[in-house]
């Protein structure tokens, strides 16, 4: 496949687009097929997880007093880190009479529940076990095997990212929706320039996943191709190429392939949480932003990533301001048995 867009990455990135009406655009829909969509949905859920769950990112999970707390499908995790900085997760509830261990607070290393003083350095104690944790550097994962019932795996699925240099952000949000719904609308690359207009334009998928639609066998090269062009300002714009992929049930992952940052990757990772009071299902969305560049200017913006993972944040909060509402639309049509797709 020629790839016009890289060939140019070393020239400026920016280019000036002509003026166009959003209502202009070419639609989309006949090309966003819900048999295909579906299908590369259900080849992503037959993937292995491993019963690994993303809780949140690395530095969340501080060396400081308190600890970290997550309900990962009904089930209350607390996260900290011991003296020489490695990750302990396990059961929230303190064994002794159910205090919430994250509210309570870790003194060298070891959670010291605030109601009896009972202590838990990460080991099996009174009943209570540990469950496998995992840092990958960016993001936070627990191995929850009564929850996941798959065969577990020593480590999670953790998406390739770049080797070195990159500045990452983690982004975290809750919807009102399952997994699933959060996965399909990042398997459904064409809604981008119609429902993302301050961000994205001239969006074209160039490949689609092979194989027969609604084929649940995990395929080599199952991935969505997109030449895209991200806005800058005005009519400013960076175009680059991204192929879109899902390594497992409740994860889908964006790489740049082509034009300005090529390898930054940025992952979507969707963590059930439970239902809330009106049984309605919320699933957190994990996001994790890992940019990276080969231009010499990038060793700046490394050096100030403290100031800019806030605005990299605001920029991935922008979009699932409006996803968050398709994939909760998803949910609430599926529930009613009203879902096209």
């Amino acid at each position: 496949m020629s790839d016009p867009i890289g060939r140019r990455r070393r020239s400026l990135p920016l280019r000036m687009r002509p003026r166009a009406s959003w209502e202009k655009q070419q639609p989309t829909w006949q090309a966003a097929r819900p048999a295909l969509i579906g299908g590369a949905l259900k080849r992503a859920a037959a993937r292995p997880s491993g019963n690994w769950y993303v809780i949140g990112a690395s530095r969340d999970i501080g060396s400081g007093p308190r600890p970290f707390g997550r309900t990962v499908g009904g089930m209350e995790v607390v996260a900290w880190r011991t003296e020489a900085g490695e990750l302990r997760a396990g059961p929230g509830a303190c064994p002794h009479l159910g205090a919430p261990l994250r509210d309570s607070r870790v003194v060298c290393g070891t959670v010291v529940c605030h109601w009896h003083g009972l202590s838990l350095d990460g080991g099996p104690f009174a009943g209570w076990e540990p469950f496998p944790a995992y840092d990958d550097g960016v993001l936070a994962w627990v191995r929850l095997d009564a929850l996941g019932g798959e065969p577990p795996l020593d480590r999670p699925v953790v998406p390739r990212r770049p080797e070195r240099g990159a500045v990452d952000a983690v982004f975290t949000t809750v919807g009102r929706c399952e997994p699933e719904d959060i996965v399909a609308n990042r398997l459904d690359p064409w809604h981008g320039s119609w429902f993302h207009p301050y961000s994205f334009v001239d969006l074209t998928v160039v490949s689609v996943p092979e194989g027969p639609e609604g084929d649940e066998r995990a395929g080599t090269d199952d991935a969505f191709v997109v030449d895209v062009s991200f806005k800058v300002a005005g009519r400013l714009v960076v175009p680059v190429r991204a192929a879109f992929t899902a390594p497992e049930p409740r994860t889908v992952v964006m790489h740049i392939t082509g034009g300005e940052g090529i390898g930054s990757v940025v992952e979507t990772h969707a963590t059930p949480l439970g239902t809330d009071d009106r049984d309605v299902p919320r699933t957190a969305v994990v996001e994790a932003v890992v940019a990276t560049s080969d231009r010499p200017g990038f060793v700046g913006a490394r050096a100030v990533a403290p100031a800019l993972r806030p605005l990299m944040r605001w920029a991935a909060g922008r979009l699932w301001r409006d996803d968050l509402a398709y994939a909760e639309r998803r949910r609430q049509l599926r529930s009613a048995g009203r879902f096209p797709g």
